[in-house]
């Protein structure tokens, strides 16, 4: 199956297919949404503000039980069931990692969710659907892993109905971002670039995707990454019984570097929406 993935994709597969990334944000963030999320204190919970993201992407358009959502990069699937459970719509959830995506069957089924949600594996490089098939498309923090994010949004605007509209948020570089001071996070996640705004905004257009709003939460990308190196470091006992220990030190070594990113204004996080034109 790796071979039909982009280097960068298939990094990024391996990676949170591995014991290590799975039990980590297992035990970190909860198992359920594995993305920035939105805080009201520097004390709150991950899984709490992280749902937070949830509710709030999924308050900028108005989904009936009608609509066919399609969600790219889908994780543990947190975002899926709330969208099934709250608004009776059916959905289509992306994922590259078949750990990932067992563990949100599995809580599907649980939750009674299995016939509102047909978890696929794949890559949003090469979306496995037929043109003009979503009502909506959803992306939490999932594209960047991608070294060919103009072809994530031809996938998406090719799936996407007219008059359709694609919601996602990114951790991004700045438009005035500096040249090389990213190379430790790039280094770290194998990629050779992060998109911007500009390019998102560059790209829709090209696409026939007109842009409605960017909500810049950038502030919550310090926040968040600042609250899981704060909880690694607490849990650092219980983490290396059941992770490498290796594993846990190039992740504080790594949030370390997109909380200083985010703190000189190098990084930007919020919510995009599109509309792809009728």
């Amino acid at each position: 199956m790796s071979s039909h993935y982009s280097e960068a994709v298939n990094t990024a597969r391996e990676y949170y297919n591995s014991d290590d990334a799975d039990n980590f944000y297992a035990i970190i963030w909860g198992g359920e949404d594995i993305h920035i999320g939105l805080y009201h204190s520097p004390e709150e919970a991950i899984p709490e503000a992280s749902h937070r993201t949830v509710r709030h992407i999924a308050e900028k358009t108005e989904l009936k039980p009608e609509h066919k959502v399609l969600d790219i990069g889908s994780g543990y699937g947190g975002l899926a069931r709330y969208l099934a459970s709250t608004f009776g719509c059916s959905i289509v959830a992306l994922n590259l990692s078949e750990k990932e995506n067992e563990r949100a069957r599995k809580l599907n089924k649980e939750r009674g969710l299995e016939d509102e949600i047909d978890v696929v594996d794949g890559s949003f490089e090469n979306i496995p659907v037929q043109d003009n098939s979503f009502d909506v498309i959803f992306s939490q923090d999932a594209i960047l892993h991608s070294g060919q994010r103009e072809k994530v949004l031809e996938e998406v605007a090719r799936v996407l109905k007219p008059g359709g509209r694609f919601i996602f948020t990114d951790p991004m570089q700045a438009d005035d971002c500096p040249e090389g001071v990213l190379e430790p996070i790039l280094k770290r996640i194998h990629l050779s670039s992060l998109g911007s705004p500009r390019f998102y905004r560059e790209t829709a257009a090209k696409l026939g995707m007109n842009e409605v709003s960017f909500e810049d939460r950038t502030d919550q990308l310090v926040m968040h990454y600042s609250r899981v190196l704060q909880e690694t470091e607490t849990h650092e006992a219980e983490l290396i019984h059941k992770i490498d220990k290796a594993y846990v030190e190039r992740m504080k070594t790594g949030l370390s570097h997109w909380i200083e990113g985010g703190e000189r204004g190098y990084l930007t996080w919020g919510f995009f929406v599109f509309q792809r034109q009728s």
